[in-house]
């Protein structure tokens, strides 16, 4: 297949790259590389025939029914988006253009382009990658919030918390009705948080291991008692791809990694494996801040507004249609994670 794959140079969307061309599949990458994209994620590939890459933004309708008229894509995976929730919380205005505007545009380009073309509608589909965040906050599973549901399912009902999450939220909608209104062939997935190897340093577990081994404070929000389901980012690309390769179309899925866990648990679990990998007292940066072990590096900040507290997917719909499930649970997911952090200090640099 030949798959336009817009954010194709950020974490989750350079995981897919990797994976659709390592299945054989053409791809051409669709960023316009801002501040979280990162070029280097997809040095394994830059140089396949099989990939090309067009800087673009997808708030630009212009350029990119150019890039639809040029490639013809067989599939579009739209993963690019505004995704970082502090920010959102600071500069809304921005997820609303990208994530609303931008997905409006791209919904626009391929019904357009199927039209001019006469490309039958059963020859293209649009896959929009979405987030767990857009059904809100499930709370604890105590008497207190006994009331609400113990996962989110495809059938949740939508209640952000967050101009991320509420955008995020807007442009589910939106795929949904271009589908209801002009017969667009759509696959939607909802996913837990990723983590893995190429996830940008300013999110939570990356920001861990880096601020562990340069000796930096590890801040966590409130007590740290918020639960991620967390999914390892080569899991998600799998899944999606595997997706886009059956015969599945105008349903949504939900991808979870049934890895449930506590910020302040996963951040310890996170100091004890850079330990094993790299002892604080081998570390030079940590013998001269006179700390003798990562975890008191911890330290608790105010929490952020309408900070979501839990977390958590079914994904039993998506195992038993196509057969998938995640490889990797939390403690592989994470060894390797670390692993790959401590390895690959240098794959900072696209970054300053």
């Amino acid at each position: 297949m030949k798959i336009l794959i817009t954010g194709g140079a950020g974490f989750i969307g350079s995981a897919v790259v990797r994976l659709a061309i390592s299945r054989g599949h053409s791809v051409i990458n669709v960023d316009v590389l801002t501040y979280a994209a990162c070029l280097g994620n997809l040095e394994p590939v830059a140089h396949n025939n099989n990939y090309i890459f067009e800087k673009v933004d997808i708030c630009d309708r212009e350029a990119l029914n150019t890039i639809f008229a040029k490639h013809s894509p067989d599939v579009v995976m739209h993963l690019a988006a505004e995704s970082h929730v502090d920010n959102s919380i600071s500069d809304p205005k921005v997820f609303v253009e990208t994530n609303i505007f931008g997905t409006f545009n791209l919904l626009e380009c391929s019904r357009n382009f199927l039209k001019e073309h006469n490309i039958p509608k059963e020859h293209f589909k649009f896959h929009h990658i979405s987030t767990d965040e857009v059904f809100g906050d499930l709370g604890h599973l105590d008497s207190t919030e006994s009331k609400k549901p113990k996962y989110f399912t495809e059938d949740s009902n939508y209640q952000p918390s967050s101009p991320y999450s509420a955008s995020k939220a807007s442009s589910d909608h939106l795929v949904r009705s271009w589908s209801r209104t002009f017969g667009l062939q759509y696959i939607l997935t909802n996913c837990s948080n990723n983590y893995g190897p190429y996830h940008h340093p300013e999110k939570l577990i990356p920001k861990t291991i880096l601020n562990a081994i340069n000796a930096k404070k590890i801040p966590i929000y409130g007590k740290g008692n918020q639960i991620r389901d967390w999914l390892y980012v080569d899991d998600h690309a799998d899944a999606l791809i595997s997706l886009i390769e059956s015969n599945i179309v105008n349903e949504s899925f939900n991808i979870g990694g049934n890895n449930e866990i506590k910020n302040i648990d996963l951040v310890y679990s996170i100091c004890s494996l850079v330990e094993k990998c790299y002892p604080a007292e081998s570390n030079k940066l940590m013998q001269e801040s006179n700390m003798k072990n990562y975890s008191d590096l911890i330290s608790f900040i105010d929490d952020r507004p309408g900070h979501d507290l839990r977390y958590a997917i079914d994904p039993s719909k998506i195992k038993q249609q196509i057969g998938w499930s995640p490889a990797n649970n939390i403690e592989t997911g994470l060894r390797k994670t670390v692993k790959w952090y401590i390895s690959n200090q240098d794959w900072l640099n696209f970054y300053t």
